[in-house]
């Protein structure tokens, strides 16, 4: 963990993991095994991020977070190891896209989130989806590249629709309301 990466009061990181200069990681968050935060990356409060998670520098994660096993939340849309002369590309030779994961959002296991990307409050991406574009607040997708392909209530359970929007949650009666 680089000196000056800020870690909140109960935060749990795991063996192998590597947290990099002026990075902030919130309270009561786990990071596991070999995860890997980048510098500057901004992290909320009650976020867990798996084993083998890259987020890189340009992604914000909101407070409840949960990223799966070997998400990687990438930051660079014109991924080049040298310049047009060939020499190595220096980081003054290539634009950080921002992307952010809000607020108790699930990104499923091996995902990957390209840059400059924003998946919503509490929306939910299945294991192994590519995420191209922004997926809006409670939706769930997957696929590749993600779509959505339905909505899904804070508990995580999928939300069922109805004539005039969406039936209460069955686990926890949540009742979304969803506007354009």
């Amino acid at each position: 963990m680089a000196a000056d990466a800020k870690i909140g009061s109960g935060t749990r990181v795991w063996n192998q993991a590597q947290i990099r200069e002026g990075a902030v990681i919130g309270s009561e968050c786990v990071v596991g095994k070999g995860a890997y935060v980048d510098q500057g990356v901004r992290i909320g409060d009650r976020c867990k991020l798996q084993n083998g998670v890259s987020v890189y520098h340009g992604f914000e994660l909101e407070d409840g977070v949960f990223l799966g096993p070997g998400v990687m939340l990438l930051n660079d849309q014109l991924p080049r190891a040298i310049t047009p002369d060939g020499s190595l590309k220096s980081d003054a030779d290539w634009v950080v896209a921002k992307g952010r994961i809000c607020r108790g959002a699930s990104i499923g296991g091996g995902a990957v989130v390209l840059p400059g990307v924003v998946v919503g409050e509490f929306a939910m991406i299945g294991a192994g989806a590519v995420v191209t574009k922004r997926v809006p607040p409670h939706r769930l997708a997957y696929g590749n590249p993600a779509r959505v392909h339905g909505y899904v209530c804070r508990c995580g359970n999928r939300l069922e629709e109805s004539g005039k929007g969406f039936n209460p949650c069955l686990n926890c009666g949540f009742e979304l309301q969803v506007s354009d």
